[in-house]
């Protein structure tokens, strides 16, 4: 599916995508273990060493949810607020994420499940709330600088999904060759 551009494509996808996503993760044999997949040399991206299991990558998704959420309302109240919390930003978000999953590793699958459906939940309320235009017009949120709001709901709702889609199925692939 192409990147959304309206809401209803947004809504869409970001449906779909969670509901395959999840329909994978209860697909997998033992879905509380870490990955077995092996991590070539060609995957670099800091995430393939990051994320262990599958809560990590749940708790991940919910984490950037919140991110989203805490931005999108503090600023709609009048409260400026950056995207990143102090001290991190795009450079240094990587470390965030470390940060993200460290917090959590007493969170059980069960727990991150629940967080997740809880979040996408409200990330998919607070798309319908919105119009069109606010979503896809760059620069109608002075807070969103050059980059239109609904970018940052893609990011972390449809192309986020798919994203831990790729990464569940290379580890269903490793069940599979055992």
């Amino acid at each position: 599916m192409s990147r959304p551009t309206i809401k209803a494509d947004l809504l869409t996808a970001s449906r779909t995508s969670y509901e395959q996503m999840m329909t994978l993760c209860h697909q997998l044999a033992h879905p509380e273990a870490d990955f077995s997949f092996v991590i070539t040399d060609k995957m670099t991206e800091g995430h393939w060493q990051r994320d262990k299991n599958v809560r990590d990558v749940l708790i991940h998704l919910y984490e950037w949810h919140q991110l989203v959420l805490t931005w999108v309302r503090a600023n709609q109240a009048g409260q400026v607020q950056p995207f990143f919390p102090a001290p991190y930003n795009w450079r240094t978000y990587g470390k965030l994420n470390q940060t993200f999953i460290a917090q959590h590793q007493a969170t059980t699958l069960a727990s991150a499940e629940a967080l997740l459906a809880n979040s996408h939940q409200e990330m998919m309320t607070l798309v319908g709330a919105l119009s069109n235009e606010a979503l896809f017009t760059k620069q109608y949120f002075a807070w969103t600088g050059t980059t239109a709001l609904g970018s940052y709901f893609v990011s972390s709702l449809s192309s986020h999904y798919d994203w831990a889609s790729k990464k569940i199925k290379r580890q269903l692939k490793a069940d599979k060759s055992k």
